[in-house]
């Protein structure tokens, strides 16, 4: 029987996923370096293990709010070569979840919202599965924001190098 290993997650008050395999880590909200005329739903970047981060406010993103409080976590993805941290009000749990509990989105599926891929309808609780790449890929100005991150890692090891 196979099953989807995700990351649950909380924002607003709804709870949401991602698949495990797409995130590198879970960490506390560290200082986060704004970044002016980047979209709203940046909130700046963070420095993690010697990377920068730009951090997504997945509260920003789908409900113009901005996720704030002690729970709030950042959940690392990588999707190709971009690695970037979503902001999330609370990251809650890694859950197995049956492939028969799982509802592809069919006629929910919007335009606006086509990163949601399938709805876990569990016994006492519904989350809503975020597919990080097509999310990433769909918000606007995120193609200048990625070339902006490998202009950043470049100019870095160029500056490792030069130290050599």
């Amino acid at each position: 029987m196979s099953s989807s290993k995700v990351v649950v997650f909380r924002c607003g008050q709804e709870e949401y996923a991602v698949p495990v395999d797409h995130v590198v880590s879970i960490e506390k909200m560290e200082h986060v370096n704004p970044i002016p005329h980047l979209p709203s739903y940046v909130t700046g970047l963070m420095r993690m293990r010697g990377e920068l981060l730009p951090i997504l406010d997945f509260e920003q993103i789908l409900y113009k709010g901005q996720a704030v409080g002690e729970q709030v976590r950042v959940v690392v993805l990588q999707i190709d070569d971009f690695l970037f941290g979503l902001l999330v009000v609370e990251a809650k749990e890694i859950l197995d979840i049956p492939a028969e509990q799982l509802q592809q989105m069919g006629l929910v599926n919007y335009a606006k919202t086509q990163y949601f891929t399938a709805v876990a309808n569990l016994d006492n609780r519904m989350i809503t599965v975020v597919s990080p790449s097509v999310l990433v890929n769909s918000l606007e100005g995120i193609k200048e924001l990625k070339a902006y991150m490998q202009k950043v890692k470049k100019d870095e090891q160029e500056v490792e190098v030069s130290n050599i």
